[in-house]
């Protein structure tokens, strides 16, 4: 620490230079923290209380693949099944393709399965009243003004009603409340419609089942259940894997994209461009201070401390940058969550991020500046301050 006004004047003897490399820095840091936000947030998919208690069965082949929907009830005579349900994907969108909503056809106790969504007895029995009717979430209804009693226009990007065009009609007679604020992202932007509804107008689906939901007894026997349930059609024509809630959001979000794959990629070519920049930025500051190096040998200076000095400089360098980009990512993270009006719910930067985050930034500073901080400690006083 007694060299640290040396290390710091050094590091801003080219003050330009210095900012331009730290601006890349922190954006380097920046991408990383929201980056890390939406692997994270892909990660905790379905990781919850209730989460564990479900399992999704859905196309051992693909999950744009249908089941029959015979199989609901040979699922339901499953030893430690406790109660089961349906849906279909609907595809849904809202006046332009563009504004996609997360709809879904489902059985009328889809909504029994999930108690993270929060339904008033009176709007229940409405929607199960009412063929035409739809529930959504609380967020979808303010972020596209709708309220109890309207009548929307939708459109489904998939399925074409019995007319053959793909433009339905539906009434809203509930809306979600999301009691999980956690997983409010997901509850409160939902739509839900009547499978049967949807089943008997569009005339794709046939009686075709989406996936099924499965509530069990016992999570720790969870895996038997599994199993069995696949066991049903095994080596039929319409296969299933069955797996938890969370296994099964990770597995649709895979054959959708690998965001863990995309994310690693992104960062990697991110911080490689980091460690040529930086390196460069090094490179360049030793090879101008190759006399004053001299001097500081010449003065007592050992060759360890001129290593020290020029290792404690690159250091400085990243993690002034670093710090200063993931500390915007804490305060951005949530700022984009919040004005996504709940499309993107994305966790704000934890510890595990900033561990990780300080650790790369240590490795980065010790890399870019070892080749110039070895240079310096070999550094002969005779040919420096000749300039050789």
């Amino acid at each position: 620490m007694k060299y640290l006004h040396l290390i710091w004047a050094a590091l801003f003897r080219r003050k330009t230079r210095t900012i331009l490399t730290l601006v890349s820095i922190i954006t380097a840091f920046l991408l990383f923290g929201m980056l890390d936000a939406v692997r994270t947030s892909f990660n905790q998919a379905g990781q919850s209380a209730n989460g564990a208690q479900r399992l999704q069965t859905g196309s051992k082949l693909s999950f744009i693949q249908t089941l029959p929907s015979a199989l609901g009830a040979q699922i339901a005579q499953v030893p430690g099944v406790k109660m089961v349900t349906y849906a279909n994907w609907f595809g849904g969108a809202y006046q332009d393709p563009h504004n996609q909503v997360f709809s879904f056809a489902v059985d009328n106790n889809y909504v029994d399965l999930y108690p993270e969504m929060d339904v008033s007895a009176a709007e229940r029995k409405a929607f199960d009243d009412t063929r035409t009717g739809i529930l959504v979430g609380e967020k979808l209804a303010k972020r596209f003004g709708w309220k109890l009693g309207d009548k929307i226009p939708m459109q489904s990007t998939i399925f074409p009603n019995r007319q053959g065009d793909k433009n339905w009609s539906f009434d809203i007679v509930g809306i979600i409340h999301s009691k999980d604020k956690k997983a409010g992202g997901f509850y409160d932007q939902l739509m839900l419609l009547h499978w049967k509804y949807f089943d008997e107008t569009t005339p794709y689906n046939q009686g075709s089942v989406g996936w099924y939901v499965t509530r069990v007894t016992d999570v720790n026997q969870a895996d038997r259940v599994a199993k069995a349930i696949d066991a049903i059609s095994a080596n039929s024509d319409h296969e299933t894997r069955t797996q938890t809630e969370q296994a099964a959001t990770a597995s649709w979000m895979k054959q959708l994209a690998d965001i863990g794959l995309i994310v690693g990629s992104i960062m990697g070519a991110v911080f490689f461009t980091l460690l040529l920049l930086s390196g460069n930025t090094m490179m360049q500051a030793v090879r101008e201070r190759t006399s004053e190096l001299a001097v500081l040998k010449t003065i007592g200076f050992s060759s360890g401390s001129v290593l020290g000095m020029v290792l404690a400089e690159s250091i400085l360098l990243v993690l002034l940058g670093g710090v200063i980009g993931l500390g915007l990512a804490t305060v951005m993270v949530p700022a984009v969550a919040a004005g996504s009006g709940g499309m993107l719910n994305l966790p704000g930067v934890g510890a595990n991020s900033w561990v990780l985050g300080l650790v790369l930034m240590v490795a980065i500073g010790l890399l870019v500046g070892l080749l110039p901080a070895l240079r310096a400690m070999r550094l002969n006083i005779v040919d420096a301050l000749a300039g050789r």
